[in-house]
């Protein structure tokens, strides 16, 4: 629970599990951040790894610097924490904007990469999810917290889940209202330029992707662009789960995580 500086930012970052234990970093999504995301994950992944868990530059606790993002970017600020903290090597995770940072980080750092985890994430933007993304900038570069939230939660959570869990939901479209929208909007522009599907064929490390079966923004057909591109990538679609699989479906989740891991070599 510190920060450090690290590729000329200030990054926040949280440490759990067993030191010693192979390291396994969990990239956030979008809106999200390092303490909030993986609620359901921490506890039964720290049980046999060493966790890291992080804000990228214009999340979280971490600094939001005005100016230009990019999936590169991010990575070099993965890399350079990574060194502050005394890592060589990690197996790296990401959920859905996670995923492309992670995918950018396997592709410029291979020698660093242990294992990549994909989670209802892209390796490239259909015209559909453009226009989606571009209604998100379209409340985001005016600072409507209500409008976002109203324009974001339908893509995140499934329908059943959004009916099971009002306190919840609630209590997000208060946090809403604390986003640094100018970050946000650093945020979806740089995703929008995400575009590694013709360099997929490059990741030889092992590989497993997963999709809720229910995630309208980055589901099962962008899930099978990842597998037909990285063919020895493990592919597994939770059903049932929306776009945010990880609290949808925590178990089954963290099941197919731990039983891809129990399988590589750190």
């Amino acid at each position: 629970m510190s920060k450090v500086h690290a590729n000329g930012i200030e990054l926040y970052y949280e440490l759990h599990g067993p030191e010693g234990a192979p390291l396994l970093v969990l990239n956030n999504g979008i809106i999200m951040n390092a303490t909030g995301s993986w609620a359901f994950q921490t506890k039964a992944l720290a049980q046999k790894y060493r966790i890291l868990q992080y804000d990228c530059r214009g999340q979280g606790q971490s600094e939001h610097p005005a100016s230009h993002y990019s999936m590169e970017m991010h990575a070099d600020d993965l890399a350079a924490l990574l060194t502050c903290l005394g890592f060589e090597k990690a197996h790296i995770a990401g959920i859905s904007y996670g995923g492309e940072v992670a995918q950018a980080f396997g592709l410029k750092y291979p020698e660093r990469t242990l294992s990549l985890i994909l989670a209802d994430t892209v390796s490239e933007v259909g015209a559909e999810l453009r226009i989606i993304v571009d209604s998100w900038l379209d409340s985001a570069k005016v600072a409507d917290a209500n409008a976002f939230f109203n324009a974001t939660v339908p893509w995140n959570f499934s329908q059943a889940f959004i009916t099971a869990n009002p306190a919840l939901l609630a209590d997000a479209k208060k946090r809403y209202g604390s986003l640094d929208f100018p970050a946000v909007v650093c945020l979806c522009e740089c995703f929008l330029n995400v575009n590694f599907t013709d360099r997929l064929g490059e990741i030889k490390c092992p590989v497993c992707v997963m999709a809720g079966s229910l995630d309208l923004l980055k589901g099962p057909a962008y899930a099978a662009i990842l597998k037909n591109g990285i063919p020895h990538a493990e592919l597994h679609i939770l059903q049932g789960a929306g776009h945010a699989s990880c609290w949808e479906r925590p178990q089954e989740f963290n099941s197919v995580v731990l039983g891809f891991l129990s399988k590589q070599v750190s």
